[in-house]
């Protein structure tokens, strides 16, 4: 049995072996070692560890907080878009390339206080703009599942990296998706909290009103675990809110019998593929024999949110990423003339074509002559579509749909056609735009393909969504693969 396959895996080592922490981060490290190896790499990873320590980690003093650190000694990775003092912060961008942040993220510097041992940080989309972890500058992450095919985005790294079986959890970011669909096409589980829930400080900016850390686990208890140490207030973040962390031990796979679960009709459009519909009706199926009370109900907005969302992040990006000019920090361009050829060519060299593309989009509508016609009828319609969702939880207990609109597609089919990679993102926009809770858990598979059903909750509601996923995740009861020779 692999001893990273779960948190209580980790722990069940740790607590039986005097030596069990070097053992254990001696296995995650080899492991990840050979995801970057072999014809076709994996290349979950872009910087890791030289060695495993042999002696555990010490928990910071921040720790007493965490009555011991529920993560002693296991180890995590972190996406590479999320600062740390110990290993560059590149962001997947020739811009970044070597940057080592002077300061470490909250949510890093938690999961050291409950304990847990950083391993690496984790390949993604070019600043976090992309969904398949093609746009990275430094080449693509493969799927464990079938290496011809993308892990989702951008958090693919991540989601690659816990798939495999090399850490049992990771931190990725979310903007429109980047959590759950990754997870989806990996068939492990994604969760994304309410916004304010997790401090963003330290997380490199992208679209800030979207922007939201989460996690990356085999299991929807893990995940809740993780969330639990990394959640919290946090004054260097103004969005954090002043919330008790949800607690982990309060999530059980709670009985689905009267609970009403909403199936919105939109999601089961044309878009969606006919194995995955399969995979979803058959899970329909099976709440509905446990006492779910399946209510077909409507979120109008579906559509529109997958517009508004592509208005409203490149604008927010593109004012974001003016800070890399070559002058403050990033990549400066050598041999220059002038001020213009800096920016010009800095810029130039340091973007990949995905990121110049969102930020010309970016600064397209936010120009004199578009402003009102794009920007601020985008904010309407986010209004629009968070009211909508609102209006449906306040009649069910969840809202269940698909996570994604088809399995993980082929390496390459969607780099030359942008609108069609963007579509990846058409049912997992709308929970960051309402800025609510959702989880993507594994329910089956398409010719080996994993499948997602995503959960979305009230805001704050992340213990009640991650009781309902945790008992779909027994009821299903679903075996993601493994990368051949490493899991």
């Amino acid at each position: 049995m692999n001893p990273l396959s779960s948190l209580a895996a980790c722990q069940k080592l740790l607590s039986s072996r005097a030596d069990g922490f070097a053992e254990l981060a001696s296995e995650a490290l080899a492991r990840a070692v050979a995801l970057e190896r072999g014809e076709q790499p994996i290349h979950a990873f872009l910087s890791l560890r030289d060695t495993a320590p042999c002696v555990g980690p010490e928990p910071s003093p921040g720790a007493s907080w965490r009555a011991g650190g529920c993560l002693a000694g296991v180890p995590i990775a972190v996406k590479d878009n999320i600062c740390t003092t110990d290993f560059p912060t590149t962001c997947g961008s020739r811009m970044l390339q070597g940057y080592v942040s002077p300061y470490s993220a909250t949510a890093v510097r938690r999961l050291e206080a409950a304990g847990a041992w950083i391993l690496g940080k984790t390949n993604l989309d070019e600043f976090g703009m992309g969904s398949s972890t093609e746009h990275s500058a430094y080449g693509p992450t493969r799927n464990p599942a079938d290496r011809s095919r993308v892990p989702g985005g951008s958090s693919g790294g991540s989601a690659a990296a816990v798939a495999a079986g090399a850490v049992p959890a990771a931190l990725g970011s979310s903007t429109g998706g980047s959590v759950r669909q990754p997870a989806a096409l990996c068939g492990i589980v994604g969760l994304k909290p309410t916004y304010g829930r997790v401090s963003r400080y330290g997380l490199v900016a992208f679209a800030s009103s979207l922007d939201h850390i989460g996690v990356l686990a085999r299991s929807v208890r893990d995940a809740a675990t993780v969330l639990e140490a990394i959640a919290g207030f946090d004054r260097r973040d103004a969005t954090s809110q002043r919330r008790d962390p949800p607690r982990a031990d309060r999530v059980s796979a709670a009985e689905l019998a009267g609970r009403s679960i909403g199936i919105p009709g939109e999601y089961f459009g044309d878009e969606l593929d006919d194995g995955v519909r399969a995979v979803m009706e058959r899970t329909l199926g099976l709440l509905s024999r446990c006492g779910a009370r399946i209510t077909p109900v409507s979120l109008p907005s579906t559509e529109l949110a997958l517009a508004c969302y592509y208005v409203i992040a490149p604008a927010e990006a593109s004012s974001n990423l003016a800070r890399y000019d070559g002058v403050r920090f990033g990549r400066r361009a050598p041999g220059v003339a002038t001020l213009r050829e800096l920016y010009g060519r800095s810029r130039g060299e340091g973007f990949g074509d995905e990121v110049k593309r969102r930020i010309v989009l970016g600064t397209h509508v936010l120009s004199a002559p578009r402003y009102e016609a794009f920007y601020v009828r985008a904010l309407q319609l986010r209004r629009r579509v968070g009211d909508d969702i609102r209006r449906v939880l306040g009649e069910v207990d969840a809202i269940f749909a698909p996570t994604t609109p088809s399995p993980a597609f082929p390496l390459g089919s969607r780099c030359a056609a942008p609108t069609d990679m963007y579509r990846a993102d058409l049912y997992t926009v709308a929970a960051n735009l309402a800025g609510i809770p959702a989880l993507s858990v594994p329910i089956g598979d398409v010719d080996g393909l994993p499948v997602g059903g995503q959960l979305m909750c009230g805001a704050w509601e992340e213990e009640k969504m991650c009781s309902i996923g945790a008992a779909i995740e027994r009821l299903v009861g679903y075996d993601p693969p493994r990368a051949r020779g490493v899991g």
